[in-house]
């Protein structure tokens, strides 16, 4: 996701969640964009595998809620990765998602994190202009940062997601990834909703209290709750989301097409400083090389979750290295809420979806290497 406190580990009340950023004002602290396409125009070539700064500073303009997801902007901003290429960072918030959509179609806001729903999709079916351009979290393989947990004293009886028939069940969004990921269970077990007890809790923490005080049987939480609920004896982990879930989709990187078509000599260099963070964030938690302790505290100052030594714990949301979504996956949830009738209009998801910017910021970086 404590989607407001790991959001906390991305990333979610899904999509939907976007925002409430390093700042605390209601409606986005949108500025106007500084650098315009020509003024920051540089024709200068790749050199060493990177490109030169911008002959002029820019302003990129960042709709983020201080959700864990958000690692690759955090440690690219404290590390100095956009200052490399004379661009200047403003974090907005906003009150609410429906607001930012709009923001970013009007180049208000340049970049935002997404989660996937019905609502997302809608939006754009019905003519807001948005990109998805890059990974924002996913699920790593065996260990999940959002993930089923059930009862500690329902562990001798739930086994299994089979043994989840007749249950109460938490799920924090309908029409949202959670409700993809909860039906995507269902499938491999051989369930259907109706052989279950659908509990909507939008907050990740009353799902601690409702397992603690027996009003459910199981559910759908994040990090850090799951290792706070199996700390203090209240749940334990019902395998792993990868188990029927292994390619999903969590959150991805929405850009506005001006910032992507009228400001690329910006855009490019937003992205090779956002793959610079991605993969500092996987040495320190994916690999444990490089200074740990320096990105966990880069995470703390941004994120909601304060502690150090938790940081050492907890299953951290998945970031790919090189920026890469899970595009099929992406276009199964798009069927899916289409299916269920949570979307007017269609989607044009080769256009939806834009990996070109990434693909250009790869060919300049190289591939990641772990060692």
């Amino acid at each position: 996701m404590l989607k407001r406190i790991f959001a906390a580990l991305l990333v979610i009340p899904m999509m939907v969640w976007i925002l409430t950023a390093c700042g605390t004002t209601d409606k986005a602290s949108t500025a106007p964009n500084s650098g315009s396409s020509k003024a920051t125009e540089n024709t200068d070539k790749p050199v060493n595998g990177d490109l030169p700064p911008l002959s002029k500073p820019a302003t990129v303009t960042i709709a983020e809620d201080g959700s864990a997801s958000g690692a690759g902007f955090y440690i690219a901003t404290e590390k100095g990765y956009f200052k490399q290429y004379n661009i200047n960072v403003k974090y907005a918030t906003f009150q609410n998602s429906d607001d930012m959509l709009p923001a970013l179609a009007a180049d208000k806001v340049d970049v935002a994190g997404g989660i996937s729903s019905a609502s997302f999709f809608n939006s754009i079916a019905q003519g807001i202009d948005v990109k998805m351009i890059a990974d924002k979290g996913h699920n790593v393989m065996g260990k999940s940062y959002f993930s089923f947990v059930i009862r500690k004293d329902e562990q001798n009886t739930i086994k299994s997601y089979k043994d989840l028939k007749g249950k109460k069940i938490a799920v924090s969004t309908q029409n949202g990834v959670d409700d993809y990921i909860f039906q995507q269970m269902l499938n491999s077990a051989g369930l259907k909703r109706s052989d279950v007890h659908f509990v909507l809790m939008s907050d990740f923490n009353n799902m601690l209290a409702a397992l603690s005080n027996g009003t459910i049987d199981a559910a759908l939480e994040i990090e850090p709750m799951i290792t706070k609920g199996i700390s203090e004896g209240i749940c334990v982990r019902l395998g792993d989301t990868t188990d029927f879930a292994p390619k999903a989709q969590i959150a991805m990187v929405i850009a506005s097409p001006v910032f992507l078509e009228q400001r690329h000599d910006v855009a490019i260099r937003f992205m090779l400083a956002y793959l610079k963070g991605l993969r500092d964030y996987n040495d320190a938690f994916v690999y444990n090389k490089g200074n740990k302790d320096e990105i966990i505290k880069i995470m703390t100052k941004y994120t909601a979750l304060k502690d150090p030594k938790t940081w050492e714990q907890v299953d951290v949301t998945g970031l790919d290295p090189d920026g890469k979504m899970y595009i099929d996956d992406i276009k199964n949830q798009y069927k899916w809420y289409k299916s269920n009738g949570g979307i007017e209009g269609t989607v044009d998801m080769s256009k939806a979806v834009d990996t070109s910017l990434d693909d250009e910021a790869l060919k300049i970086l190289g591939p990641y290497k772990s060692n």
